[in-house]
């Protein structure tokens, strides 16, 4: 409070505060006092509006990460793509996000843990657990795809062209939580746009026979899980590899820095392996790699 009859400042219409001198003629000690009052009055309204104006904390230190989904890599406005090029986005998990040239927007394993930065067109599923499925999807979501039917002995089948985009589904078998099988739990969705094919393997449990490979047809990319233990063992999904000849294959579904690298070391000994910087890929017939690759995205 400064001295006695001597006002340091008044609120101004807006609510705002502005200084205003003491009186002149006061006594040099009073004078002195009054300074002093205002300097400290000043100094601990500097200290209130810092503390009021303080930036917030980064995302990194408050932001607790469940475990599933990839760190959050800077904000960039993506380029519009061609009508050659396709847009995949590591999301986590496994879930990608797929853009085609006319921005139909695709989420693989849609579920309640792990969402795309953006509502999708379309999603698809599949039942082996929850973080691959979810019972409450967006009302505002036009297509959900479920991998699995109404019964074990009805399969899912989908085939629906939107825009731009086709996706149909092969479908597969799973464990169950007994150690026995759920036939059709797992559907393999294949993605046809700008000439491409992707082929989403979902929680794929067994490798491919003649049929199966017959009705997912050529592949220019898999996106493939990689763990070694919930879903396929590691020569398993190298055989399954081996058998789609896809150019380009993409890890998913690893937990850590060991699985991961687990498959990379299998995997360098029949193919070139890269690692990204950025969890985002423009693709397209004519990039695709001239002998297979291995493409790691940030994530996990």
């Amino acid at each position: 409070m400064g001295a006695p009859g001597v006002p340091l400042s008044r609120m101004t219409a807006d609510g705002s505060h502005e200084r205003t001198a003491a009186m002149p003629g006061m006594p040099p000690l009073a004078r002195t006092m009054a300074l002093a009052a205002c300097v400290g009055l000043f100094s601990f309204e500097l200290a209130a509006f810092e503390r009021v104006q303080a930036p917030p904390a980064k995302p990194e230190m408050t932001q607790n990460c469940p475990g599933l989904v990839a760190f959050d890599a800077p904000h960039i406005i993506p380029a519009a793509l061609t009508s050659e090029q396709v847009r995949l986005t590591y999301v986590g998990h496994s879930t990608f996000l797929i853009e085609s040239p006319q921005l139909v927007r695709i989420a693989t394993d849609y579920n309640d843990y792990v969402r795309s930065p953006v509502r999708p067109d379309i999603v698809t599923m599949n039942h082996a657990h929850t973080t691959h499925f979810t019972d409450y999807p967006d009302p505002a979501i036009k297509y959900v795809l479920r991998g699995w039917g109404p019964t074990p002995d009805q399969p899912a089948r989908h085939d629906i062209t939107v825009k731009d985009v086709r996706v149909r589904n092969v479908p597969t078998n799973i464990r169950d939580w007994r150690g026995g099988t759920e036939r059709h739990g797992n559907s393999i969705f294949i993605f046809e746009m700008a000439n491409l094919c992707i082929a989403h393997l979902g929680h794929l449990h067994h490798t491919l026979n003649q049929q199966q490979l017959n009705e997912i047809g050529r592949v220019d990319v898999v996106l493939v899980p990689v763990d070694g233990n919930l879903t396929l063992d590691l020569e398993g999904m190298m055989e399954v590899l081996q058998a789609l000849k896809a150019p380009l294959m993409i890890p998913m579904h690893f937990f850590n820095s060991y699985s991961l690298e687990r498959f990379l070391v299998r995997a360098r000994q029949n193919w070139t392996v890269e690692t990204s910087e950025v969890p985002s890929l423009v693709v397209s017939k004519t990039s695709l790699p001239t002998t297979p690759k291995v493409m790691v995205l940030p994530g996990h």
